[in-house]
């Protein structure tokens, strides 16, 4: 990640006339001069507003997953350790909230610390050798009007999604700044979640000029600790409507539906006057905000493309993450067959509109069933034990990472689902009934939502 700009070597000798002394002066005078002009360009570059950033390569992480309430760092020894085991086996970066979401209150009172939480979440992901990421999301109580103090920290939904006040961002990215000195290692940090207690009921949209001084704030405090670090927002929802609801209709649209103009205003805003970006983060869900898939599951993953095309259009080519992706509604009944095969599905819609790293939100129960789970609960003495989903993110991470250049395939019936590398092919079946298949020649029977990996 760091440059380290060339030295000339000066050899001296009787022999070298002062004229070809000068000439090599000024050769190096002008090789230093150029060089500090490209470096110039390139910190303009990054920090600028539209531009690729000077650390796009160390910004493209791949395929990972996010993890949330109960994860595999807690629970029954032998169960931990076989969901370290199966995490090390390929090290998908792995994203954890700064408070929230399995962290404790990092800041109860001011210039009191407790990193307890989020210090093992961090130690367990390095015995993994995956990398850290971290979203600054969200906010001890008192930098929101609430009292200071761990024994008094809300945990209510509505308190934990309240924003910091505009008297606090300077304390928020303070904040920010101790936790980038605290991990060294960790270099990639995401700026808040989903703009959580940012909407402005009163104006009926997104308070993006307050989250974009906040953003900034942190992203300069961030940068401070050391430029390495790398930091992306805004982490906005690309939430959408049914092409019938015209109410919030926007130009980014399809048979899917029409993502929310607020939205794209908010994203256009922090775009245009973000004191930087190293990339550049969203999320949502294929289907609408009233849980609509349109015009039906797997096609309506194609918003996902749609999105991503729109974003790194907007941004200027800056490395795309998604935080957060969802092609099933709530609790849908779905088989456990069939929600694999439409997220497998909406990985390809991802991964076709250019995104470079995505996390796959982690569910996991306590006990019993755990629909989507990458691993069986750790808290049961026999769990962390992979699952289908894990299967297929790590699958497709492996197959398709950053940098993979797509292929065409020919596939008959047109109603499977096909993308495919030089020499990897993921097919899957959007039907729930078996079908007989030809992909790439090659004649394949194919069970009901069955994904089915094949090599060239």
């Amino acid at each position: 990640m760091e440059r380290h700009p060339a030295t000339a070597s000066r050899q001296g000798g009787s022999a070298r006339t002062p004229r070809v002394r000068t000439s090599v002066l000024l050769a190096v005078v002008f090789l230093a001069a150029l060089a500090l002009l490209l470096t110039m360009c390139g910190q303009t570059n990054r920090t600028g507003r539209g531009g690729p950033g000077a650390d796009a390569a160390a910004s493209v992480l791949g395929w990972g997953f996010t993890h949330t309430q109960y994860s595999a760092d807690t629970g029954a020894d032998d169960a931990v350790a076989r969901a370290r085991h199966l995490l090390s086996g390929q090290s998908l970066p792995q994203n954890q909230a700064l408070m929230g979401w399995g962290a404790g209150n990092p800041e109860p009172s001011p210039g009191t610390y407790d990193f307890s939480d989020l210090d093992r979440r961090v130690a367990f992901i390095r015995t993994t050798g995956a990398t850290p990421v971290i979203t600054l999301c969200c906010a001890p109580d008192w930098m929101k009007g609430g009292p200071a103090g761990a024994s008094r920290t809300d945990w209510s939904v509505q308190a934990l999604e309240s924003a910091p006040l505009p008297t606090h961002y300077k304390d928020f990215a303070a904040l920010a700044a101790k936790v980038a000195q605290r991990y060294p290692d960790v270099r990639h940090f995401i700026v808040w979640n989903e703009l959580k207690g940012f909407y402005d009921d009163d104006a009926g949209r997104w308070n993006y000029e307050g989250y974009t001084q906040l953003y900034n704030q942190v992203y300069k405090a961030v940068k401070k600790v050391s430029k390495a670090d790398l930091v992306g927002g805004p982490y906005l929802v690309m939430d959408s409507y049914a092409p019938k609801d015209q109410s919030y209709a926007s130009g980014l649209s399809g048979p899917w539906g029409s993502v929310d103009q607020r939205v794209l205003d908010a994203f256009t805003y922090w775009n245009d006057h973000k004191a930087g970006a190293d990339f550049v983060v969203v999320d949502g869900a294929s289907f609408t905000r009233d849980a609509q898939l349109l015009p039906d599951a797997f096609s309506a993953t194609d918003k996902l493309t749609a999105v991503s095309d729109w974003v790194r259009k907007q941004s200027g080519g800056l490395p795309l993450w998604w935080a957060e992706y969802y092609v099933e509604p709530g609790r849908s009944g779905w088989s456990e067959q069939r929600r694999v095969a439409t997220q497998a599905v909406g990985m390809m819609a991802l991964a076709r509109g250019g995104t470079s790293t995505a996390f796959y939100w982690s569910p996991e129960e306590q006990s019993g069933p755990c629909p989507g789970c990458l691993w069986t609960p750790t808290q049961l003495s026999d769990g962390g034990r992979q699952l289908a989903m894990y299967a297929l993110v790590a699958k497709f991470a492996g197959a398709f990472g950053p940098g993979t250049r797509f292929t065409p395939v020919s596939v008959d019936p047109p109603t499977l689902r096909v993308l495919a590398s030089g020499k990897d092919v993921l097919v899957v079946n959007t039907l729930d009934r078996a079908v007989d298949a030809t992909v790439d020649g090659r004649p394949l029977s194919l069970a009901g939502y069955e994904v089915r990996w094949l090599t060239r």
